[in-house]
């Protein structure tokens, strides 16, 4: 597939007072890396962490150019999927940052999707209590929703993320020409969190989105920059006022209580992409919402068609990965991190752009809804 590979470049400021920092977006930053990274540094090395498929693509660019600037790439590839995820992996992670003599004055870039920055991120976190990283997401989904606000995990037997800890990047370079080796697939599934900040607060957004979408899935720059832009300055505007998600930043979950537990149902197998979980979970929080009366099933029905037009499922008995049941599904919901003294939140709404949370879903209402999901024609 042929793209276009110009586009304007965004600053995007994550305002958090000292650990305030900027995130960058446009094409052909890796080629600049490593004059950003230079101040970032007092040692004349870079530690980075990748995958063998991104680090097969990319770190020989991004080697280039730390050279450029006099620093050495240090670097550590980890195998690509979510069973990268794990302690043991994390484990052998911080005992090649030790045996290298890594200190808190070095830089650990994560080079590489939302696992590998979710990995880094946490590394970073435990390494001698605070090691400055950098996060340089190579798909869509990292570059508009992982790489920014500090979150970082690994997950457990029990599910996603449920071992993790806040702590923010002090750069984000979100190089928009690297996503031309994205397959399809991923593509679809940073899609899906594109839409999700419109549907969060920004109706104009959507409206945008009916009408670009399909450029942005397309890699066409001007508009996938723009739209990348956007949901930073969402996420950014959102996390500045509420890091550690004790109350507005939960709304960045807006579908993702319903694709978690997908996610946790299908066993985290690749058959099933966090986005793709995420695309059919807004759908189900939005026509759960109809049910409950807060909003027009016409208007959960204009988001659902935005989605399934760029190639996304979003009906239930759709879903790659199954079979699922309403109570296995529920079950996962019930093991969910952002639950607080057994009360399950749900992100729902009450029309396009308008999401709020709603503290204590009932999960029986919930069962019975999914079986209907499961039945829909």
């Amino acid at each position: 597939m042929m793209t276009d590979t110009t586009a304007a470049l965004h600053s995007v400021r994550v305002e958090l007072d000292a650990r305030s920092y900027d995130i960058r977006i446009g094409a052909s930053l890796i080629q600049g890396a490593g004059t950003a990274l230079a101040p970032l540094t007092s040692q004349p090395r870079v530690f980075v962490l990748t995958d063998g498929t991104v680090g097969g693509l990319y770190a020989g660019d991004l080697e280039k150019s730390l050279s450029a600037a006099g620093l050495e790439m240090r670097l550590k590839a980890v195998s690509p999927g979510e069973g990268a995820k794990s302690w043991a992996i994390l484990g052998e992670v911080l005992d090649w940052l030790l045996s290298e003599g890594a200190g808190r004055d070095d830089v650990l870039v994560a080079l590489g999707g939302g696992i590998v920055g979710d990995l880094t991120g946490l590394a970073a976190s435990l390494m001698k209590r605070g090691m400055t990283f950098v996060q340089m997401p190579t798909t869509l989904l990292a570059q508009v929703d992982s790489s920014v606000g500090g979150k970082t995990a690994v997950n457990a037997t029990q599910g996603k993320n449920l071992v993790g800890a806040f702590y923010q990047p002090a750069l984000v370079l979100a190089d928009t020409g690297l996503l031309a080796t994205l397959p399809a697939r991923e593509r679809l599934a940073g899609y899906a969190e594109i839409v999700k900040y419109a549907l969060i607060d920004d109706p104009a957004f959507f409206d945008w989105l009916e009408k670009h979408g399909l450029d942005v899935v397309a890699l066409k720059q001007d508009a996938l920059a723009e739209a990348v832009a956007i949901s930073c300055r969402a996420k950014a505007r959102i996390v500045s006022q509420d890091e550690r998600e004790s109350g507005v930043r939960a709304l960045l979950n807006l579908g993702h209580t319903f694709g978690h537990a997908l996610e946790a149902v299908n066993g985290f197998q690749s058959s099933l992409l966090h986005g793709e979980a995420v695309a059919a979970g807004m759908t189900l929080a939005l026509r759960y919402s109809a049910r409950l009366g807060l909003m027009d099933i016409t208007d959960a029905g204009r988001a659902e068609a935005l989605l399934e037009k760029a190639g996304l499922v979003t009906q239930l008995n759709r879903v790659p990965g199954g079979p699922y049941t309403s109570s296995a599904l529920v079950e996962a919901m019930k093991q969910d991190k952002k639950g607080r003294a057994g009360k399950i939140p749900l992100i729902l709404a009450r029309g396009l752009g308008k999401a709020f949370i709603l503290p204590d879903a009932d999960l029986a209402d919930v069962a019975e809804f999914l079986e209907g999901e499961l039945h829909r024609s």
